[in-house]
């Protein structure tokens, strides 16, 4: 807690702290492979407890290799498309424009979009820190159109994140 919200609490006195406004064209806005994100909340503003950020996902993406968190949660609010998600066994969620999804901790997942039209959706990590994985991953992947497996997990690993190896191998023998 900082010391204007403790002092707030101690003398129950109304905060004066500031409400942070991002306008629908604007945040930090890089590309990660074919994918555009656009940061809204970094976490710089809410003591890294909550980042937010929309993902436009063009058709055909097939998204990040199926993963899970063993630090932080996500949740996802399609606002354009079809974004499909795939969880082990096989399983998948095709959301469409205001369905939801949670992913708790030790969840594993990706998401693509296979289909044929340009999907979004709106992003929260609790805590905040995996906003920084998207900038990395961006740096990493500024000269490639897509980054390599191999180098995406790699960076993965450094935010907790681990490879949902059975899934990857499911995937490998689909697309073989």
């Amino acid at each position: 807690m900082d010391d204007e919200s403790r002092d707030a609490l101690a003398s129950m006195k109304m905060p004066r702290r500031a409400i942070n406004y991002v306008p629908a064209k604007s945040g930090e806005i890089f590309k990660l492979g074919p994918m555009i994100c656009r940061v809204m909340e970094d976490g710089s503003r809410t003591d890294n407890r909550i980042g937010s950020a929309e993902f436009t996902l063009p058709a055909g993406t097939t998204g990040p290799p199926a993963h899970w968190h063993e630090m932080h949660d996500e949740t996802f609010l399609v606002t354009q498309g079809t974004v499909r998600f795939h969880a082990p066994d096989g399983k998948i969620v095709d959301a469409k424009v205001g369905d939801y999804v949670t992913v708790p901790v030790r969840a594993p997942h990706t998401f693509s979009n296979p289909f044929d039209e340009d999907a979004k959706f709106f992003i929260t990590c609790t805590p905040a820190f995996y906003i920084d994985y998207f900038r990395i991953m961006a740096q990493k992947s500024k000269n490639e159109e897509k980054m390599s497996k191999e180098d995406n997990l790699q960076v993965m690993a450094r935010f907790a994140t681990m490879p949902a190896n059975e899934m990857l191998e499911e995937s490998a023998k689909g697309n073989a």
